[in-house]
C-alpha cells in the first residue's frame, strides 16, 4: 500500500512540469496570437512587385540617396543602425524608426499613431524635410519620367485614367509592407501548442511577463502595437529616455490627457533591434526591461527576473523574409536630377 501511494505521488511529481506547461499555455492563449504564414501573393503580385522597387528606390527622395529601406532596414531587423535615423542634409530625426515587420499588425503607424495605415504612413517620410524631403509633385515627376514604371503603374492601376500618382505610389508601397511579417518564432511553435519550442527559463520570463502585468500594454498578434499608453504611469522616466519635449500623442489629439502617450511598442523580433523606446537612448535589452518594470509597473525587478524575461522575449524573434534587391528602372533624361 504504501509503495502504491509512493508511486502514485511520483506519477504526480513528473506529471507536475507538463501540467504547469499547459496551464501557462492557456494563460499565454488568452492574451496572445500567433502570426499566420505569409499568404500567397495572388492577383496582387503585380502591386506588391512595385511596391516592393519603390521602397527600395531612393529617388523618391530629393536627394535620390535615401529610400524606405535606408531607415527601415530589411537585414536588419527593418530598422536602421542609430537612435534616430538620418535624413536628408544629414539632419536628425526627432525619434526612433519603428521596425517595418509586422508593423501591418498594428492600430496604426509611427509612434504617436498619426498615420491610420500602412497607406498613411509612406506618405509621411517622403514628405518630411527631415527625412526624404521630396514633395508628391516631385515624386510623380520622378516615376512618370522613366518608362519602366509609368508601364508598371498602368499595369496595376490601368483602370485610372492617370496612374501615376502620389497616392497609388503609397498604396503599392503598404502592399509591400503587409507582406513582411515574421512568422514562425519559437514563441509562436509555443502558442501552436508545442509546450517544448521553448526552454524552462524562457517559460519562466513568460510566466513573470503576465503575472509582473506587462501584458496590460504588450498583447495581442505583436506583443505590443494595439493601443497608447502612458510613458512613466508609476514614474517619469530620465530626460533623455523621455524628454519634455516630446509629448508623445498630444502632438495629434491635443488632448491634455495624451501628453506623453504612445502606441505600445509591438515586442516581435524586439532582441534584434536595440536601441529600445521612441528615444532609442537604451542598448541593452535587460536595462529596457529593468526601466519598464519601474516606471510602468512601480516594481523593481530583481536580476534574475529580468534575465528570465529578455530570455522570453528572445524566442518572438520570427523568420524573417528572405529578400532579393530588385532591378531599378533607368532614369531618363527628363527625370529630375538629385537636390543635395
Amino acid at each position: 500500500m504504501r509503495f502504491a501511494n509512493f508511486a502514485a505521488a511520483g506519477l504526480l511529481m513528473l506529471m507536475a512540469p507538463a501540467a504547469r506547461a499547459d496551464d501557462l499555455l492557456t494563460s499565454a492563449r488568452g492574451y496572445f496570437k500567433v502570426i499566420p504564414p505569409v499568404a500567397a501573393a495572388g492577383k496582387d503580385s503585380e502591386k506588391i512587385e512595385l511596391g516592393k522597387m519603390l521602397f527600395f528606390d531612393p529617388r523618391l527622395s530629393a536627394s535620390q540617396i535615401i529610400s524606405c529601406n535606408t531607415c527601415h532596414n530589411l537585414a536588419a531587423g527593418g530598422v536602421d543602425a542609430g537612435p534616430t535615423s538620418t535624413g536628408h542634409g544629414w539632419q536628425k530625426g526627432p525619434r526612433r524608426a519603428p521596425t517595418v515587420f509586422n508593423a501591418v499588425n498594428n492600430v496604426a503607424q509611427f509612434w504617436d499613431g498619426r498615420a491610420e495605415d500602412l497607406k498613411a504612413q509612406a506618405k509621411g517620410p517622403v514628405q518630411a524635410g527631415v527625412e526624404m524631403n521630396a514633395t508628391p509633385e516631385r515624386v510623380v515627376e520622378t516615376l512618370a519620367s522613366i518608362p519602366g514604371y509609368a508601364d508598371r503603374f498602368r499595369k496595376v492601376f490601368g483602370a485610372q485614367p492617370d496612374p501615376v500618382t502620389f497616392d497609388n505610389m503609397a498604396k503599392a508601397i503598404a502592399a509591400y509592407e503587409a507582406t513582411l511579417t515574421t512568422p514562425g518564432s519559437r514563441f509562436d511553435r509555443f502558442l501552436g501548442g508545442n509546450t517544448k519550442a521553448i526552454s524552462a527559463e524562457e517559460k519562466q520570463g513568460l510566466q513573470l511577463f503576465i503575472q509582473k502585468g506587462c501584458v496590460a500594454c504588450h498583447n495581442g498578434i505583436n506583443v505590443g502595437g494595439g493601443a497608447y499608453f502612458p510613458f512613466g504611469v508609476v514614474e517619469k522616466p530620465n530626460a533623455d529616455i523621455l524628454p519634455p519635449g516630446d509629448k508623445g500623442r498630444f502632438a495629434v489629439t491635443r488632448s491634455a490627457g495624451d501628453e506623453y502617450v504612445f502606441r505600445a511598442a509591438p515586442l516581435r523580433n524586439v532582441a534584434l533591434r536595440a536601441p529600445y523606446f521612441h528615444t532609442g537612448q537604451v542598448w541593452s535589452l535587460k536595462e529596457a526591461v529593468g526601466i519598464m518594470g519601474a516606471v510602468q509597473l512601480g516594481q523593481k525587478l530583481t536580476d534574475a527576473e529580468e534575465t528570465s524575461i529578455v530570455a522570453f522575449l528572445g524566442t518572438l524573434s520570427g523568420v524573417q523574409p528572405r529578400v532579393e534587391l530588385p532591378i531599378l528602372p533607368t532614369r531618363t533624361d527628363t527625370t529630375p536630377k538629385p537636390n543635395l
